[in-house]
């Protein structure tokens, strides 16, 4: 699909631990992913003296599109997403298959991604794959909704990206969950070294305020445990914690979330 050249792609912070991406393209059109919070978004376009076009939104919980209606009453644009989604601003729906060209930013696919949500989106363009609340980095979303069956499928699909777009296939995910979720990742592959490694470098970016919401297909295959319930190590790990074999991947995956959930609750008292 053909988009604008490089095109410049700022992290702005919402809400308490939220991000809303801005792809610049050309002559300064912008698109807005998700819209949790107005104000930093439109601090952040004036700022740069940006010109939004658009506005993408991933699925519906209120941390993703609360602050819709104040965008697009400062900034006149298209808003695309889920249908569920029309009460809340989105004018024109998209699903599964979808393709649609802004102009000046560039053209977009989408991918149906549930589990986190029935409704939930993801977007690709270029090299970039944004995914919402469906794959984080180092970790998933919660099963609100969806199925373990749905929500491994949708990351299956987005797993398979990279091996489509290429090694720079890069995932821009909707919160800075990363610290937490690669904490679950070395209980669970406490041999893996490239876990500890990102382990490491994750550190050192937070404690330079960096966002740590993006990162390479390649390296979420090699440290995202719920991209990787097919590796061995880790099926005998997640085998360990249910007391029993597992030979199907959807109840692999599913007892691997319930673990990952039961986890933070640990680590929270």
């Amino acid at each position: 699909m053909s988009t604008v050249t490089a095109p410049t792609i700022h992290c702005i912070p919402v809400l308490s631990d939220n991000y809303v991406w801005l792809i610049e393209g050309d002559d300064r059109a912008t698109v807005i992913i998700d819209a949790g919070e107005a104000g930093p978004v439109i601090e952040a376009i004036e700022a740069r003296g940006l010109k939004p076009v658009a506005t993408l939104i991933t699925h519906h919980h209120g941390d993703h599109v609360q602050g819709l209606a104040a965008l697009a009453q400062r900034f006149p644009m298209a808003v695309y997403g889920p249908d569920s989604c029309r009460r809340v601003g989105v004018e024109t729906v998209v699903g599964e298959g979808d393709r649609f060209s802004v102009p000046g930013v560039g053209e977009f696919a989408v991918m149906a991604t549930p589990g986190h949500t029935q409704d939930h989106l993801s977007y690709v363009s270029g090299q970039a794959i944004f995914c919402g609340d469906t794959l984080f980095t180092g970790g998933c979303g919660r099963l609100f909704e969806g199925t373990a069956a749905q929500m491994l499928h949708s990351l299956d699909r987005l797993a398979a990206l990279g091996d489509e777009i290429g090694p720079e296939a890069t995932i821009y995910c909707g919160h800075e969950y990363t610290t937490d979720s690669l904490r679950f990742a070395a209980h669970a592959e406490p041999d893996n070294p490239d876990i500890a490694a990102r382990v490491r470098e994750v550190a050192t970016k937070r404690s330079n305020g960096e966002p740590t919401a993006s990162a390479t297909m390649d390296l979420e295959k090699r440290t995202n445990p719920f991209l990787r319930v097919r590796v061995p190590a880790l099926r005998e790990a997640i085998e360990r914690y249910v007391g029993e074999c597992i030979e199907d991947d959807i109840e692999a995956f599913a007892q691997l979330r319930h673990w990952k959930d039961d986890f933070d609750g640990l680590a929270r008292l």
